[in-house]
């Protein structure tokens, strides 16, 4: 994608970057992105027709040198101060669906978190409720 991103595709760049950063997107994690499209309040007016188009285009960027870097700022760039959080956690959510994150999951968390200017207090909390979500015995 050329043209700028809109707030929808730019929670979706957030999740697909991390799945992808560590260079193996799971089964659970693209299930995962798809659940959260179909149920959060802040895709129902999303024409879910375009995510594997959006998907697709964030993962050539992604490929390119300097990919990330520029991600992060389109990132930055579309999603509204007030989804700040919601771009965050819904990136957690992706890194969280296999139960297992990868330290470079970790690094690209911290990078979004810090491009998003949200502060360690309210990451923490955010990070605490995925946490609850995903237990499992």
């Amino acid at each position: 994608m050329t043209e700028p991103l809109d707030h929808h595709d730019a929670l979706i760049y957030a999740m697909v970057t991390t799945s992808a950063v560590d260079r193996a997107m799971t089964d659970k994690e693209l299930a995962r992105i798809g659940q959260v499209v179909s149920h959060l309040p802040v895709f129902d007016d999303y024409d879910s027709s375009r995510l594997v188009k959006t998907a697709e285009a964030c993962g050539e960027l992604l490929g390119t040198e300097g990919g990330l870097d520029r991600i992060l700022l389109l990132i930055r760039s579309a999603v509204p101060k007030k989804l700040g959080e919601t771009a965050y956690a819904v990136a957690l959510e992706v890194a969280a669906a296999d139960l297992d994150v990868k330290p470079e999951e970790t690094r690209f968390l911290e990078l979004l978190r810090e491009s998003l200017d949200i502060d360690r207090l309210t990451s923490a909390a955010i990070e605490r409720g995925i946490r609850a979500r995903n237990k499992v015995l």
